[in-house]
Order: C-alpha cells, then sequence, then structure tokens
C-alpha cells in the first residue's frame, strides 16, 4: 500500500474513494508514569513516552491501510496524523487520508 503526504502520485491517475482512519489510544504503566513524573522535576525526554507514541503511530497508520485495503484502494493520499491527551496518562493518535484506486 503507497500512502503518501502529498495530494498528487506522480505517474498514477486515480479515483477517490474516500476517507480512511485508524486510531489508538494507549497509556503506560503506573511505573512508567511514576518515571515520568520524576523526569518532569529534573527536564529532558520521557523515553517511555517517546516509544509509546512511536508505537501508536505506528498501529494507527496498520489500521488506516487495512480501511483502505478493505476498501480496495491502491494508496492512501494526504495522509495526516492526529493526536490528543484523553486523561493525564493516555494518548489517541489517528491516521487520516483518503484511500484511491489507481485507473491507469
Amino acid at each position: 500500500m503507497l500512502i503518501t503526504t502529498t495530494e498528487r502520485i506522480p505517474g498514477h491517475d486515480y479515483e477517490v474513494i474516500g476517507e480512511v482512519f485508524g486510531v489508538t489510544t494507549q497509556s503506560k504503566n503506573v511505573l512508567s508514569n511514576i518515571g515520568a513524573g520524576l523526569k518532569n522535576i529534573v527536564g529532558g525526554e520521557i523515553k517511555a513516552y517517546t516509544n509509546m507514541l512511536h508505537e501508536s503511530r505506528e498501529k494507527a497508520i496498520t489500521r488506516m491501510v487495512a480501511e483502505a485495503e478493505d476498501k480496495g484502494a491502491d494508496a492512501v493520499v494526504m495522509m495526516r496524523f492526529d493526536s490528543g491527551s484523553i486523561s493525564t496518562d493516555m494518548q489517541s493518535v489517528v491516521a487520516y487520508g483518503t484511500a484511491v484506486k489507481f485507473v491507469d
């Protein structure tokens, strides 16, 4: 599955199928939250949360691709991410874009 953040795919014409999404919500365990709280005092990167967000993005992409495949898409154009906190220890990530079918 070709995924691009651009609107056009050079060398391909396509028809739009529609929007596709992949969503995940993740949280870290209590020990990670305690460690993050301590790190917040001294500053610096909180690697447990960085890893959680990286994994969340990958899961969101995988779910978006699965939805695009279910709709018969060859690619997803204009792919974007959005994220937000649900509570102090939960993060939601969505990958979204436009599923398209090649006509060339």
